[in-house]
């Protein structure tokens, strides 16, 4: 019981930090571009992972890691941070964030459809009434309610949007064969994705001081999205006696992020955005709460680092 309590203090932690990342992006993101704000949370969030590597004493895992491993992070850094962030934060750039945080969330369902091709995995009738909910949620935010005329004010942004739910999705599938300690291949993968990440900016973006509230806003993003949340939510499935009674808990975060949107961001908050994030949650939980649901993954799990 003891440690369940705990479990439930460090999934509190990482609900009430996740829950402000969707505002610090769109706030971020008007003073600085998406690669400098992937630039400097990926970085940030690479110094936060050694950091609590060496208070855990875990920095001896360094070497024991074989080429393979070493391969494995690099190509997972590949999918995140550098692309699957890329793409979300340039959707957060065109996007109103009450679209942007609903869309970015229909990995849940986007890692079921790839797993049965990739994982052999039979798609059930359950699974494809959970994949006509949660698309017909997509449509409804991306139209703003529109349907009739399936008008999408921006097509970039949601197809950014939904494109990186496909990056979620394989990085998550290759972080099911990895066995290595969660916090040791966290901060792996960060250190080759901000290579990347920091590469690509060199070379295809003008180098310059970042003013200060992007500087701030970047450095908030890679500790509370990326870095220190990642630690709480290890804790909190490190403790729970199962995955399920931490993780259904998660599923606040989209709505706690809209109120934040109305009251920091200042925008107005459509009731096609709420019909559309309840449509694509309540796909995602009658997917993942079906008894032969195939391929069900773990929000903001352990094994894959979350999403915004």
């Amino acid at each position: 019981m003891k440690n369940q309590r705990k479990a439930f203090l460090f999934t509190t932690l990482s609900i009430l930090c996740w829950s402000t990342v969707a505002s610090a992006f769109k706030i971020t993101l008007r003073y600085i571009t998406p690669i400098e704000l992937l630039a400097l949370a990926s970085l940030t969030s690479t110094v936060v992972l050694f950091l609590l590597l060496t208070l855990q004493k875990k920095l001896h895992l360094l070497r024991t890691l074989t080429p393979a491993d070493l391969g494995l992070s690099l190509a997972m850094g590949v999918l995140s941070p550098f692309l699957y962030y890329l793409f979300v934060f340039r959707a957060y750039e065109l996007l109103p964030a009450q679209q942007a945080q609903p869309l970015n969330m229909i990995w849940g369902i986007v890692i079921v459809i790839l797993s049965a091709p990739l994982l052999g995995q039979k798609v059930g009738p359950r699974t494809l009434l959970a994949l006509l909910i949660a698309f017909s949620g997509v449509i409804v935010l991306s139209t703003e309610g529109d349907i009739a005329r399936m008008n999408i004010k921006e097509p970039l942004g949601v197809g950014l949007a939904l494109a990186s739910s496909i990056f979620w999705s394989l990085y998550w599938l290759l972080n099911t064969r990895d066995r290595r300690d969660p916090l040791l291949r966290l901060f792996l993968n960060f250190c080759f994705g901000t290579v990347f990440v920091w590469t690509a900016m060199v070379l295809f973006h003008p180098l310059r001081p970042p003013p200060l509230a992007g500087l701030l806003g970047g450095m908030y993003a890679g500790v509370f999205e990326m870095g220190l949340t990642f630690y709480f939510w290890l804790q909190a499935l490190k403790f729970s006696r199962t995955t399920a009674k931490v993780s259904i808990l998660v599923y606040i975060v989209p709505f706690l992020s809209l109120v934040l949107i109305h009251r920091v961001v200042g925008e107005a908050i459509l009731p096609a955005s709420v019909a559309g994030l309840i449509l694509i949650v309540g796909g995602i939980l009658l997917e993942q709460t079906g008894r032969n649901g195939p391929g069900r993954p773990v929000v903001k799990d352990a094994g894959r680092e979350p999403a915004a």
